[in-house]
């Protein structure tokens, strides 16, 4: 079967509450995703066509949207130093944000009020929020210390890691058998075997590392000789950038502008552009520094905290309090699925403001440290 299609060029989609026009998205180009949390019988996205003189929006939309999510860092100079010895604008600025976004460990007394009497499901994303955000993916080490607090928390609640990265790359990094796998931003999942999740297509079961039966739910599986194919393509046509990255996440594939000169930044993105022109069942979205090529389909990390919920037989529970803990656009999915409805918290991690559909906040990866501990420490207290 032939994959590709020159009929039309990829969807620029951007999974954060933003308003469409600050990026310079026409409305036209934005995915239909029916409303409800049901799992619709078919996956796939309605995408509109797009109309003559469209195409150029979008390539300046993408452009306009890679400088907004990844604001370069100043060098640090004497005069910089000295400036941070009083109150800088960003810094009042941040604090105004935490009215909004408070923190989650200055607000843990609201956070287990609400958690009492209720089972606490933990959905955590990796990059940025257990590890920090480094120039090479390949070393997004997590630390001891780090690994030592989710594998605790791993004992008390159910706790799932997803995150945009291939479901074994994201398990190597972690090293922890007692947690639940979602990568490639949840298209592909490793589960515990319930009757919950039987009927759902793509869902198999399989044998983990340690021989323990497990459900692998994969929607996207048709995908992945398109996948491989583009990926091949990409790794060609940015080779030639220096500091650009191509990774491969099985279900979707990143490319990582993070070391390449801002001078090229339009390279890398033209590049990205012009090769997907050739795949209509693909869509680019983007994140910190990276651009990220995903099937068109109905499916994020929403999706995957309710998938996973299902799975565990918490799904639609009164005693069930879900908390999701990301730093990225592309946990905004799941703030939203657990802010509709007041089913749960999110958590968004970041040192600047932003708009975002979470209820707490955390500057950076070792308060998530802090926060993992604090629920530990509050667990151990209220264990009946």
């Amino acid at each position: 079967m032939d994959l590709k299609s020159n009929h039309t060029s990829p969807v620029l989609t951007d999974n954060a509450p933003m308003n469409n026009t600050r990026l310079g998205i026409h409305s036209a180009l934005m995915p239909y995703s029916p409303k409800g949390s049901g799992f619709s019988p078919t996956l796939f996205l309605t995408i509109p066509r797009k109309k003559s003189g469209i195409l150029d929006d979008v390539w300046s939309s993408l452009f306009d949207a890679m400088k907004s999510s990844s604001p370069t860092h100043n060098k640090l100079t004497k005069e910089s130093i000295i400036e941070t010895t009083t109150i800088s604008d960003s810094d009042v600025a941040y604090c105004k944000w935490m009215f909004k976004y408070p923190s989650a460990l200055s607000s843990f007394e609201q956070i287990s009020n609400n958690a009492k009497g209720k089972k606490i499901a933990l959905f955590l994303d990796y990059d940025g929020t257990l590890s920090p955000i480094v120039d090479n993916p390949d070393h997004a080490y997590m630390s001891n210390s780090m690994r030592t607090a989710v594998r605790n928390v791993a004992k008390y609640f159910p706790t799932a890691i997803i995150s945009g990265r291939s479901r074994d790359k994201v398990h190597e990094f972690v090293g922890l058998s007692e947690l639940y796998y979602a990568g490639s931003h949840g298209m592909d999942i490793m589960g515990p075997v319930q009757p919950f999740t039987n009927g759902h297509k793509n869902c198999i079961k399989s044998t983990n590392k340690q021989g323990k039966e497990v459900n692998l739910f994969q929607p996207a599986s048709e995908f992945l000789p398109m996948i491989d194919e583009v990926y091949r393509s990409l790794v060609e046509g940015t080779k030639d950038i220096p500091g650009a990255k191509v990774e491969n996440n099985k279900f979707c594939v990143s490319v990582h502008y993070r070391n390449v000169d801002e001078k090229s930044w339009t390279t890398v993105g033209h590049s990205v552009h012009e090769i997907l022109k050739e795949y209509p069942r693909l869509r680019l979205t983007h994140g910190r520094k990276v651009l990220e090529v995903r099937p068109v389909l109905n499916w994020d990390k929403g999706k995957a905290v309710e998938f996973l919920l299902e799975s565990l037989g918490l799904m639609n529970r009164d005693d069930v309090l879900p908390i999701y803990v990301g730093d990225d656009r592309t946990d905004e999915d799941a703030f939203k699925v657990l802010r509709e409805g007041n089913r749960g918290f999110g958590i968004i991690v970041s040192s600047v403001p932003k708009e975002s559909n979470a209820f707490y906040s955390l500057r950076d990866p070792s308060e998530v440290l802090e926060f993992l501990k604090t629920l530990v420490i509050w667990k151990k207290k209220n264990v009946l």
